[in-house]
């Protein structure tokens, strides 16, 4: 690891010091575009505020690409003993799921690819990607602005604060969750608590619709192959009257699409179930009444790690690195990467930060998160390692 790119990381704080939102990361745009130039490497902007580059080898094939986020969080970043000189200056936004790590690890890789790109059999593309945290997400924009034409493969990894320090942790097939979003609007028939008859009370009905569909879909399913949780339910101003509609917001994972549609059934035939039930009494003058409207969305895919790839990445790296777990359990955790490896084959991979004897402990999206920076070039070199290792052989990554 040259001197060069230890001092990469020390650029890594800049980021953290000026982190933005999804689509808002024009500063860490500039920065990155200034840190390419600085290497010699030509970049163009993409997905508004997104940079990809090429460091071009001998032969523009075969072609690996390094894709890193660049989005921070809605967290006000608390004072620790640790992040005193490198503590967020934007009030309210945190880099606290460690993409300001993922640009550096990335851009340490570049320095050291650069510097030997004339030995390179084929390309490495990079790719900082916006807007990771929000769905619809940047990935989406990346593709169909172009970023991944010409990509024969890709790979991505993730900082990841309740493994390890150095620990990577992986497997072929399915490992990172689907994201969906559920909006349930309840219309009832709002009056005073001194009439009741005359009201169809809507706040009463989303407590049953939550209790039903909740065990519901426990019923039908195995509560390893899905999750689901409600994050906000909003109706009426006062204490003494019935409002006349209460919104539900909520959202569900699944490892599997038949499973995410097992679910949206069960939401939608127990909202029918209950309409029918309670619109069954007095309604006080008004039919039709209660009504529902249900709106799911769709966010970021199941991630699916292609099988041949990732098991010679993993091969590959229980060569060089200690702690190689390439058959870590699925998480519920999701990501648009998974967006790539729908179009390219690839990998991604999780690499542990935890380190308790530094008080570094705190799991991604705390608002006390922090990076070891010894994990920056344990990650530089696992991204180094399998670049060089495809370019050599890439017959024993796409098989």
């Amino acid at each position: 690891m040259s001197q060069e790119t230890r001092t990469e990381f020390q650029g890594v704080r800049e980021f953290h010091r000026k982190p933005e939102l999804s689509f808002k990361e024009f500063k860490t745009q500039e920065m990155i575009i200034r840190v390419l130039s600085n290497l010699g490497i030509e970049s163009e902007k993409i997905a508004d505020t997104g940079v990809i580059a090429t460091i071009h080898g001998r032969a523009p094939h075969p072609c690996i690409a390094l894709r890193s986020d660049t989005d921070a969080l809605e967290v006000l970043e608390e004072p620790t003993a640790l992040n005193q000189e490198y503590i967020s200056e934007s009030e309210g936004i945190m880099h606290a799921c460690g993409h300001d790590g993922h640009i550096a690890m990335v851009l340490g890789a570049a320095r050291a690819l650069q510097e030997m790109r004339d030995r390179l059999p084929g390309s490495v593309r990079l790719i900082f990607q916006p807007a990771e945290e929000q769905p619809p997400g940047g990935a989406a924009r990346v593709i169909a602005e172009g970023g991944l034409d010409g990509v024969d493969t890709i790979l991505g990894m993730h900082i990841f604060g309740y493994i390890d320090l150095g620990n990577i942790a992986f497997r072929p097939g399915r490992f990172m969750a689907s994201s969906n979003v559920f909006s349930i609007k309840i219309t009832g028939k709002g009056g005073h608590h001194s009439t009741p008859a005359d009201c169809i009370d809507p706040i009463l009905i989303a407590a049953d619709a939550i209790r039903t569909i909740t065990d519901g879909v426990k019923d039908i399913l195995d509560p390893a192959r899905y999750v689901l949780g409600i994050g906000r339910i909003h109706g009426g101003a006062q204490f003494n009257r019935t409002p006349d509609t209460v919104d539900i917001l909520g959202s569900f994972r699944t490892f599997d699409d038949r499973d995410t549609e097992t679910i949206e059934r069960t939401i939608e035939k127990t909202l029918d179930t209950l309409m029918e039930t309670y619109g069954k009494g007095d309604t006080g003058g008004v039919a039709n009444l209660p009504t529902y409207d249900l709106d799911v969305l769709h966010g970021y895919p199941v991630l699916v790690n292609n099988s041949a790839f990732t098991n010679t990445v993993g091969a590959t790296l229980m060569k060089t690195f200690p702690d190689v777990d390439c058959d870590a359990e699925p998480i519920f955790g999701a990501e648009d990467f998974a967006f790539y490896l729908e179009k390219v084959p690839g990998t991604y991979l999780l690499l542990g930060t935890l380190n308790t004897q530094k008080g570094i402990i705190e799991g991604n999206h705390s608002s006390r998160f922090d990076i070891d920076e010894d994990v920056l070039i344990t990650g530089t070199e696992i991204l180094q390692t399998i670049v060089l290792d495809f370019l050599n052989s890439p017959e024993t990554y796409l098989q």
